[in-house]
């Protein structure tokens, strides 16, 4: 928790004058999040998205927390909602709940993946190892939530495994300062929590740049995957010498909401299709 605290405090501040608005209209606002910022914060003080688009566009709730619809994490860009009536905040999170909004992904990851479509359906879990990551759930890390103290860890650490799918479609095979790396179309259906960086480093293609879920970074490496697990898993995975190399590179983490679709939780028989440039 220190350590996202300490991140939290390097949010980037993004001014009226530089917010990218790519859709308005009475009930909805679409802008694009650039990397490092975070979209809401609890500490008041901190820079954030949500605090920039409620001063310059305001909403009817006359609460920039409620504006807040769905996240993106501090180090991913791309395309962002936020409502700007109760109509709209109910409406959004009926669709998100029901699944009913269409988003994709692109991102680079490291090394040259083999296949060129698959799908990953890891369950995750909360890692009290690792705590407030997640993890992919096994049954001895479930097995071992039986011997922990609610009280102490936290109840949500003790919620049951979370089903995932997020389906992975190679775009382009490139280098990155002559390393290899794959760009990847991803698409999350289930959209939990850090499903992507967990998803794809327990195949052994963490993304580019991806501080926490990558080699050496605060959560458990490889999704928390043993090695003999992983080895099976993902035959192809970037080796640990390739990883440290892109990391060296010190690189953004280059994972960016592209595209979103949905019906208009207000409009009737209006539908809201919007498509971000990839900045990597």
């Amino acid at each position: 928790l220190a350590k996202m605290k300490e991140k939290d405090m390097k949010s980037k501040f993004v001014s009226k004058e530089e917010l990218e608005v790519v859709f308005e209209d009475d009930h909805l606002v679409v802008v694009e999040k650039p990397e490092g910022v975070l979209c809401v914060s609890r500490d008041k003080e901190l820079p954030t998205l949500c605090k920039t688009v409620f001063e310059s566009i305001g909403c009817e709730m006359g609460e920039e927390d409620r504006m807040v619809v769905h996240r993106l994490g501090m180090d991913t860009s791309g395309l962002m909602v936020f409502a700007r009536t109760m109509s709209a905040v109910r409406g959004m999170n009926s669709l998100f709940r029901t699944r009913k909004i269409h988003r994709e992904y692109e991102a680079l990851v490291c090394g040259h993946m083999e296949k060129d479509e698959s799908v990953i359906t890891l369950p995750l879990m909360r890692d009290f190892e690792f705590p407030p990551y997640m993890r992919v759930s096994t049954d001895d890390h479930q097995q071992a939530l039986m011997e922990l103290d609610p009280k102490i860890v936290g109840k949500k650490v003790l919620e049951g495994p979370k089903p995932c799918l997020t389906k992975v479609d190679v775009l382009a095979r490139e280098e990155l300062e002559g390393l290899p790396i794959t760009r990847v179309q991803l698409t999350s259906i289930s959209g939990r929590t850090h499903q992507l960086n967990v998803h794809l480093s327990a195949i052994g293609h963490p993304i580019v740049g991806d501080t926490v879920y990558g080699l050496g970074g605060d959560a458990s490496p490889y999704g928390g995957l043993d090695p003999e697990t992983l080895s099976t898993m993902a035959p192809d995975l970037a080796s640990e010498e390739l990883q440290r190399q892109i990391g060296e590179l010190n690189t953004r983490m280059c994972v960016h909401a592209k595209t979103i679709s949905f019906r208009h939780p207000v409009l009737k028989g209006q539908h809201v299709s919007l498509t971000s440039k990839v900045p990597f």
